[in-house]
């Protein structure tokens, strides 16, 4: 069967959070919620609406996703000093471990699904799916502006 390349990349990323959901089950943390962590500590102090947004998902979903990460102690909610009303969104020192022992486990698990690939494949596959990326991203973008 020949796959179409939107069907490999999803199905590959799934297979990959399958698979990282399952190394990480002890730490009570999920991919989804690894990835918000990531994008926080990437844009530590950010407002919630525009982190549902860079990480694309709804602003409810993310409100629950916060609401257990900070009741595990992990992310904090602070005030924002110019919205009485918006909150700012911090990692704690407990996060800042976690991600330590979440990013080996990511490195491991890139390592086997990358096994049997040289140093510049794999260089390669990076440059290759980070254009796809760009390419899918530039065209969102531009019919997010048209339809504005």
């Amino acid at each position: 069967m020949n796959e179409t390349i939107g069907f490999l990349l999803n199905d590959t990323a799934r297979l990959f959070r399958r698979a990282l959901n399952a190394r990480t089950r002890d730490s009570g943390i999920t991919a989804l919620q690894w990835r918000l962590i990531t994008y926080l500590k990437r844009h530590e102090g950010i407002r919630q609406g525009p982190l549902a947004e860079l990480i694309e998902v709804e602003p409810i979903t993310l409100s629950r996703m916060v609401d257990r990460l900070v009741e595990a102690e992990m992310v904090e909610r602070r005030a924002d000093p110019a919205d009485r009303r918006a909150w700012r969104l911090y990692l704690t020192t407990r996060a800042g471990d976690l991600l330590g022992g979440m990013r080996e486990t990511a490195d491991a698990l890139t390592a086997e699904a990358t096994e049997g690939l040289s140093a510049a494949e794999r260089d390669q596959l990076i440059t290759l799916v980070e254009r796809v990326r760009a390419n899918l991203s530039r065209r969102i973008c531009q019919k997010e502006k048209e339809t504005a």
